[in-house]
């Protein structure tokens, strides 16, 4: 199982946020990807380059005690939310 990692140390607001996803849930597009939760929801079913859609990964979000009291705190809760509802998603926040 592939084991993915976001880092709450890395972003700051909501648009780092989604620069940083984008990193680190896909790889060699050709176009870019949209910076909105429902974009966001589309890279967690895979498909991206980094995993196969549905393929059953781990994500941990690292220092997520930072990003729920940074600038995005009013929608770190949507985005996990988001992420729970994936069932092939393992997450883990630490």
């Amino acid at each position: 199982m592939k084991t993915i990692i976001i880092n709450g140390n890395n972003f700051s607001d909501l648009e780092s946020f989604y620069t940083g996803i984008d990193k680190i849930l896909t790889k060699d597009l050709t176009w870019k990807t949209g910076h909105n939760l429902s974009a966001f929801n589309d890279l967690l079913c895979g498909g991206f380059g980094v995993f196969e859609y549905n393929e059953e990964i781990k994500i941990i979000w690292r220092n997520f005690k930072k990003s729920k009291s940074g600038p995005g705190a009013d929608l770190t809760g949507v985005l996990v939310e988001i992420i729970n509802d994936h069932s092939h998603i393992d997450f883990a926040m630490i």
